[in-house]
C-alpha cells in the first residue's frame, strides 16, 4: 500500500537559508515548496503575541548591540534553567519592532548570516497575514503551525497564553477548522486549555527524547512524568483521547544505540498511529552537527554529512509531518 508523502514543515521559515522567524525565512519556505510552516510564539511585556523561537532574544536578533537597551540584560529562572540575557517580557513591541533579526547559528549557517539585521522581527498576526496572502497567490492552502513556548512561565507573570493565542486566531480567521491550523506544544496543558475553549485546530504533543514537561514538574515537582510516559502504552492511549498527535525529537524515531548508529524506525511510530494519533517528528536538517554520528562525513561540523541516509529511516516511518531547516531538500525527498 502507497503512503501518501508527509507534510513538509519550514521549521522556523527556511532558517537553512536566511535567519529564522524572518519574513524572508518563511517566505523563501512558501517558494521552496513547504505544505506549512511553524511560527514559535512568546509575549511582549504588553501582551503582544511575537515570533521567536526563545523568550532570550540576543541569539537571535541584535539587542545586545543596542546600549538604550543594556540595562535589561538579567538572567532568569526559565523552565527551571538559569538563563542570561535579554527577554521578550521586558520590553514592548514598539521596542523589539526596532531590532534586527539575525542568524542564530552563523558559524554554520554564514550564508545566512548575509542576511542579518536586514529584517525586524515579526508578530504573529504579521505572520499569519503573510500566509494567507501566500495561500491566495498560489490557490493552495498553506499551513501554520503554532508553537506556544513556556506557557506554564509565562502564566507565572501573569498572561495567559492560552487566552491571547485563542483571541488572536480567531481574530485573524484561523479558528475554523479550515484553514490546516496545528497547535503544538511541549505542554500539553496549554493545548487542553485551547481545545476545552473551542478553538478548532489539530492538537498535537511535542515529545522530547528526556527529561520531563516543565507544566508536570511545576505541579508534581520530582514526581513529575516524564517524557517516555507518555510513550508507553498506556501513555499513547491517553493521548488519544486528548490530543490529534504527538511530535517527536527524531532520536525517538531513529532510536540510536551507543555508537550513534540508527536501529529505527521505533515502534512507537506504528503504536501511535495504531491509535490513530498523527506522528509528526523534528528537526531534519542536513549538516554534520545535526546528524546521528554515523552520517557524519569529515570534521567540518557546518558540511553536508550523508542526511539522505539518515532521513531514510526516518521514511520508512511513514510519518504525517517532518519539520525541516531547508524546505526544498525535504520536499524533493520525501516526495520521491
Amino acid at each position: 500500500m502507497s503512503h501518501t508523502p508527509p507534510l513538509i514543515i519550514g521549521h522556523r521559515g527556511a532558517p537553512g537559508y536566511r535567519p529564522e522567524h524572518t519574513r524572508a525565512s518563511y517566505e523563501l519556505a512558501i517558494e521552496l515548496g513547504a505544505g506549512a510552516v511553524e511560527p514559535d510564539v512568546v509575549i511582549t511585556r504588553d501582551g503582544v503575541l511575537v515570533v521567536r523561537h526563545e523568550n532570550e532574544i540576543s541569539t537571535t536578533t541584535d539587542v545586545a548591540e543596542r546600549p538604550e537597551f543594556s540595562d535589561r540584560r538579567t538572567s532568569k529562572l526559565i523552565d527551571g534553567e538559569e538563563v542570561t540575557g535579554w527577554f521578550t517580557e521586558d520590553f514592548t513591541w514598539e521596542e523589539l519592532s526596532r531590532l534586527g533579526a539575525r542568524e542564530r547559528l552563523p558559524e554554520l549557517r554564514p550564508g545566512s548570516a548575509r542576511f542579518d539585521r536586514q529584517q525586524p522581527i515579526l508578530r504573529l498576526d504579521e505572520l499569519l497575514a503573510l500566509v494567507d496572502a501566500a495561500s491566495a497567490r498560489s490557490e493552495t492552502q498553506i499551513g501554520v503551525v503554532v508553537e506556544l513556548k513556556h506557557p506554564t512561565y509565562f502564566g507565572s507573570l501573569g498572561w495567559n497564553m492560552a487566552e491571547l493565542v485563542a483571541t488572536e486566531l480567531r481574530d485573524a480567521g484561523w479558528a475554523g477548522g479550515d484553514r490546516g491550523l496545528v497547535i503544538e506544544s511541549f505542554e500539553q496543558s496549554v493545548l487542553n486549555e485551547l481545545k476545552s475553549a473551542g478553538l478548532v485546530a489539530t492538537y498535537v504533543y511535542l515529545v522530547e527524547a528526556k527529561g520531563a514537561p516543565f507544566d508536570l514538574i511545576a505541579r508534581d515537582g520530582s514526581k513529575a512524568a516524564k517524557y517516555s510516559a507518555a510513550l508507553s502504552g498506556a501513555g499513547l492511549d491517553r493521548l488519544a483521547s486528548e490530543v490529534d498527535g504527538i511530535s517527536l525529537n527524531k532520536r525517538l524515531i531513529l532510536a540510536p544505540d551507543v555508537l550513534g548508529h540508527a536501529t529505527g524506525p521505533s515502534a512507537v511510530v506504528s503504536q501511535a498511529r495504531e491509535r490513530g494519533l498523527k506522528v509528526f517528528t523534528w528537526t531534519c536538517r542536513p549538516e554534520n552537527t545535526f546528524l546521528l554520528r554515523q552520517y557524519r562525513r569529515g570534521s567540518d561540523a557546518a558540511a553536508h554529512g550523508d542526511w539522505r541516509s539518515e532521513w531514510a529511516v526516518l521514511k520508512d516511518a511513514k510519518l504525517d509531518g517532518v519539520f525541516a531547516d531547508q524546505p526544498d531538500l525535504a520536499v524533493s525527498f520525501f516526495a520521491s
